[in-house]
């Protein structure tokens, strides 16, 4: 990442970590959508992990673990069902799973979260979408944006894990093509 970069999502982390704060194991209330779509208004969301500090330091700061996958070990059954070397491929799919989430990331501890939709990675109206993670003293800033077919994200998500999207996705389908017509046969009229 680039200083300026760096620097926006500081500023944004600034900026944001004024953000209203629930009480303590107060979930994020169910607020109607915003009144219009540059309408700004804070929500707060509470994540409570099943197993919170699951894993000890010592284990964190073994790079080899990093690139592991303790939360899925092996690829579930959805994921390239009987093609060869799902495992691996698996693995290659997100190689830093365990360092994003447990490591840099706070997703097995309780945190709080609040922002514009702090409990989805993206708005779901499309455009801006902010977020700041608070785990004791420590600020983690979120920033992403939607708008048709550019999809962008950078930061710590909604369950607590860091992540970096930049997406230009493909438009729609168009709808199938009809078969092509055999050729006429000569004297038949179309």
């Amino acid at each position: 990442m680039t200083s300026g970069g760096l620097g926006v999502l500081t500023l944004a982390a600034a900026l944001l970590t004024r953000c209203p704060v629930a009480e303590a194991g107060q979930k994020a209330a169910a607020l109607p959508p915003p009144l219009s779509p540059g309408h700004v208004s804070a929500r707060v969301a509470t994540n409570s992990p099943s197993q919170p500090h699951r894993f000890s330091t010592w284990r964190k700061m073994n790079p080899v673990w990093w690139f592991g996958n303790a939360d899925e070990p092996v690829a579930p059954d959805w994921y390239r069902s009987g093609k060869r070397g799902r495992n691996f491929m698996w693995h290659l799919r997100n190689p830093c799973h365990n360092f994003d989430f447990y490591v840099i990331g706070v997703a097995d501890k309780p945190f709080r979260r609040g922002g514009r939709y702090p409990e989805a990675v993206s708005n779901p109206h499309g455009g801006w979408n902010w977020a700041v993670c608070r785990y004791k003293w420590l600020r983690f800033p979120f920033i992403a944006y939607d708008r048709r077919r550019f999809h962008f994200y950078c930061g710590w998500r909604e369950r607590g894990n860091f992540g970096i999207k930049l997406n230009f996705s493909r438009g729609k389908e168009s709808s199938p093509r009809k078969p092509e017509q055999p050729p006429a046969q000569p004297g038949t009229k179309l």
